[in-house]
């Protein structure tokens, strides 16, 4: 990633759906039935799921809201419909640099896009809006809308493309989750936030140093599924590579997309497991 500039463009927080949802009085879907595939786990889950995996690419000229990318989903409908999830690079970055997390989040029962922003240089509110419009893209007109449930989407995203989630999770609060990693937004102040959010930083992270955006990000936050992750001895680019991350972020993305209580359990692990990004302290879960 490039390292972004400190200084001029300030984000508009979006929370006129929150604010309309809030004076509706309870206006928030209820969550759809839980959906459990495959055995009881009895560990993290990794990065190889039990479902083969089909790709599509999705030209930009073909969508609109986003500059297209590529969709991993799990082959055959046998067990559909499945969450959607829409993921976000980082300042600079494409779909290609997150790509191990296609196949990875795909085969444990996901349709996941991977997403091209209009600009490289698009900055969090612009990822926010993009990462949304990618999800209706799915759901709505994509040729995999059929195996696509539109209760169950998620936001995932590196760097800017972490603060573009937690924009989305602003705009859109009956998302069922959002996946921060490594994020840099030009504010931390998320107390709006109602979705379950997963805050990962990294320790060694010198871009989006993890003490001034990752945790103040994770602070900030009121809704009641919350945690925060740090990365031991990680740089900023981690996750743009696999890495055993892929474990807890999963596990989140079961409990809160699929609403499989089985995987509530590994949702605060222990700060002291190695080999995997390690609990820093915070975690509020239901």
């Amino acid at each position: 990633m490039v390292r972004p500039g400190e200084g001029g463009r300030v984000r508009a927080l979006v929370v006129v759906v929150l604010l309309f949802a809030l004076a509706a009085g309870g206006a928030f879907p209820a969550p759809p039935p839980e959906v459990r595939r495959g055995p009881d786990p009895v560990a993290l889950p990794t990065g190889t799921g039990p479902h083969a995996v089909d790709v599509l690419s999705v030209d930009r000229a073909e969508v609109a809201g986003f500059g297209g990318g590529v969709v991993y989903y799990p082959a055959g409908a046998a067990d559909g419909p499945f969450g959607v999830l829409a993921v976000a690079p980082g300042y600079g970055e494409n779909s290609a640099t997150l790509a191990w997390w296609g196949p990875a989040l795909a085969s444990q029962g996901f349709v996941v896009v991977l997403i091209d922003t209009l600009l490289p240089t698009d900055f969090p509110d612009a990822r926010a809006t993009e990462l949304l419009a990618a999800l209706d893209w799915v759901v709505g007109d994509s040729p995999v809308r059929g195996l696509a449930d539109p209760d169950r989407t998620a936001v995932l995203g590196h760097s800017m493309g972490g603060g573009g989630a937690l924009e989305a999770a602003l705009a859109r609060p009956w998302l069922r989750a959002a996946v921060p990693m490594t994020p840099w937004d030009v504010t931390a102040d998320f107390s709006a936030v109602r979705v379950p959010t997963l805050v990962v930083g990294a320790e060694g992270d010198t871009i989006a140093p993890a003490a001034r955006y990752a945790r103040p990000s994770y602070d900030s936050l009121t809704a009641v599924a919350r945690s925060y992750l740090l990365r031991a001895g990680a740089d900023h680019n981690f996750v743009n590579t696999p890495d055993p991350v892929v474990g807890p972020v999963v596990a989140w993305l079961k409990r809160y997309v699929d609403g499989d209580t089985r995987y509530t359990r590994f949702l605060c692990p222990d700060a002291a497991v190695p080999g995997y990004a390690r609990s820093a302290g915070g975690c509020r879960v239901s």
